[in-house]
């Protein structure tokens, strides 16, 4: 019979382990859970919910502790999580069944993260390569990634995490950052490592930091499923910058890649019309093109296959800002066809 391991490496986690470990203990068959130095008490909320805990000494080298963690599974197949992430509800292990089944592959599953954005809770979609076969090891001080030629499947088996939270980022600030840059040390314009550093900088708002890291990434090339939300991310940060000319024509170099993108579409309308706002002059000749960027969104819809994509830009986040597009210009018959939309965030 195959069996299947939860294999996660935690710290502190003890607000959050149980809710991981009770999403996850009917799936799987075995749960080993890597402690690097709780002074809480994850461990024995670990081992009150059926989980194997070992302890490891911290090095900071996240690769090596999820080594260290898949050594202790004797599965064929290795889920791993982190505390603070969770298997959705519904999600059962029929999702699973085939995979499991069928030759070795890596498993990519989508996770959609928490933040906190204008005042509300938003989600946007990451897909992590997170069911690995036995034998496969991690490499990267941080933000590391499973090492292996095998191929890649998309699974729809729905994760979850808060980790990003307003709460959850205060507690982790500088941590990160900190491991990025000795990583960079280690491999000097590694273009992964560039775009975490970058989006460190910007999740805490340090904007003029995020962008040369963002430039430098971009500048590597190349298509990477993580590519789509440097883009996205660099048009923000060179917004939230002013500087709309160099959004601009970033937007224009990378528009071919994106044509299917709400995601790109909702951010470009919302640079176009940052700079109509300071500089009136170009008003009338910017918010045509706005209004085209969000009807644009409309008519793709939602994709969450994207890597980044924020859930609504394809729908009712994208209707908001038109109604508010068309209050402002009193156009309130195209106002009022788009408010029910709006009004399903």
């Amino acid at each position: 019979m195959t069996r299947l391991a939860l294999v996660m490496i935690v710290r502190d986690e003890a607000a959050s382990i149980a809710r991981c470990l009770a999403s996850a203990a009917p799936l799987v068959d075995d749960i080993v859970v890597l402690d690097t130095g709780s002074r809480d008490a994850t461990p024995a909320l670990a081992r009150a919910h059926g989980a194997r805990v070992f302890a490891f000494d911290w090095c900071d080298d996240f690769a090596a502790a999820r080594n260290a963690a898949l050594a202790h599974a004797g599965a064929d197949w290795n889920l791993v999580l982190d505390g603070d992430e969770w298997i959705a509800p519904g999600a059962g292990r029929a999702a699973l069944d085939a995979v499991l089944a069928g030759p070795p592959c890596i498993g990519v599953l989508p996770m959609a993260n928490e933040v906190d954005l204008q005042g509300r809770v938003e989600h946007t979609t990451l897909w992590l390569p997170r069911l690995l076969p036995r034998g496969v090891r991690y490499a990267g001080r941080i933000h590391e990634q499973p090492v292996s030629n095998l191929p890649r499947r998309r699974i729809a088996l729905a994760l979850g995490h808060d980790g990003y939270r307003a709460a959850a980022l205060a507690r982790k600030r500088g941590r990160n950052a900190a491991l990025l840059a000795r990583a960079l040390a280690e491999t000097p314009g590694q273009p992964y490592l560039l775009y975490q550093l970058g989006k460190d900088h910007e999740v805490y708002r340090d904007y003029a930091a995020a962008a040369p890291l963002y430039r430098q990434a971009l500048a590597a090339g190349g298509q990477e499923g993580w590519r789509h939300d440097l883009v996205v991310r660099s048009l923000f940060v060179l917004k939230k910058l002013g500087l709309h000319e160099e959004a601009v024509d970033l937007a224009e170099a990378e528009m071919a890649h994106w044509q299917d993108s709400p995601d790109f579409y909702f951010t470009l309308g919302d640079l176009l019309l940052d700079w109509a706002s300071s500089e009136p002059a170009r008003a009338a000749a910017l918010l045509p093109m706005v209004e085209d960027c969000w009807q644009r969104c409309l008519a793709l819809g939602e994709r969450p296959e994207r890597d980044g994509a924020v859930a609504g830009r394809g729908s009712y986040l994208a209707a908001h800002n038109l109604v508010v597009l068309y209050e402002n210009l009193g156009m309130e018959e195209h106002a009022a066809r788009l408010r029910p939309l709006a009004a399903r965030r």
